[in-house]
């Protein structure tokens, strides 16, 4: 453990590199080199990690979905562990166009998107821009784009309180405080944003050090607060006021929202509105004693319903 005050040095990007029932590679999609984990063949099932997460959060989810005959994908987003971390491209226009260009990449037409957190966030995002790219839909943990703006000006005590983090986040070379004391803070939002029969258990200690550890990868701390930063700043901007009209076209892919009753980060009273943007078939779902992250509190829970979801 670092000295208390002290940032430990940085790690390399292998650490995210980890072995098993699954195949490592890199594929070019939208301008930009990204590491996917595959395993299995089949219709593509692709996963979209949140913050402060990578790849592994899909761990356990891959060679299930494999063996059920999907082919499973579970991408470091931009920014995260071994894929590119350029400057620039944090905006929801560019992120969205990552996921379709990595569908095109992985050489497919489309895919069942599960996204958590700000993945779920990435997966409405792609599912509004380019729908004849997704298939089907998963969001955990995430309400739609507009619906938690909307939550953030109108419930003050509520959405906008929980949202303070990602004000904090606006502060230049925050990401210096983020990876303080071997990125603390990284374990600190797990485990407040975590439900506590997760968080008090053995499983959360491994998955907490991995987190920590990936978010040490040189530039990953700043590239993840990038998208946070830009959601704040396009609200007085002439491309955040586009985003925003072209996120008011209603969904046409069918989805599925999963959300943890427990969740601190995103209120459930907030995600359960997102249902309004969607006129395509819609299902909700609200798991007990479960917070922010149920792909790792409750990953029988879920996996059960992606894979309903995409066989449906």
């Amino acid at each position: 453990m670092a000295e208390r005050g002290r940032t430990a040095g940085p790690v390399d990007e292998s650490c995210v590199l980890i072995k098993g029932p699954w195949e490592h590679r890199y594929v070019g999609a939208n301008g930009s080199r990204f590491h996917v984990v595959e395993a299995g063949t089949g219709p593509l099932v692709l996963f979209l990690h949140g913050f402060p997460e990578f790849w592994w959060a899909w761990h356990e989810m891959l060679p299930a979905v494999a063996d059920a005959g999907y082919r499973a994908a579970a991408v470091d987003m931009r920014g995260f562990g071994a894929s590119d971390k350029p400057p620039r491209g944090y905006d929801g226009y560019t992120l969205a166009a990552d996921v379709t260009g990595m569908i095109r990449a992985l050489g497919e037409r489309s895919a069942v998107i599960v996204g958590a957190g700000f993945g779920g966030m990435i997966g409405w995002t792609a599912a509004a821009f380019h729908p004849r790219m997704v298939r089907r839909l998963v969001v955990i943990g995430a309400a739609h784009p507009l619906r938690l703006r909307s939550a953030i000006f109108t419930d003050p005590r509520g959405q906008a309180a929980a949202s303070t983090p990602s004000l904090r986040f606006q502060l230049p070379r925050y990401e210096h405080v983020l990876t303080r004391d071997d990125a603390a803070m990284i374990g600190g939002f797990l485990r407040q944003w975590g439900g506590p029969t997760w968080t008090g258990g053995a499983r959360f200690t491994e998955y907490e050090q991995l987190c920590r550890t990936a978010m040490r990868i040189p530039q990953a701390s700043f590239c993840a607060l990038e998208g946070h930063r830009w959601a704040f700043r396009s609200l007085l901007r002439l491309h955040g006021y586009r985003f925003v009209k072209l996120l008011q076209e209603p969904l046409v892919t069918p989805t599925l929202q999963l959300h943890g009753a427990l969740d601190p980060a995103v209120l459930p009273r907030t995600a359960q509105g997102s249902g309004r943007y969607v006129i395509a078939p819609y299902e909700w779902r609200l798991l007990d004693e479960v917070g922010h992250f149920p792909h790792v509190e409750s990953p029988e829970v879920v996996l059960g319903e992606v894979l309903r979801w995409a066989k449906s």
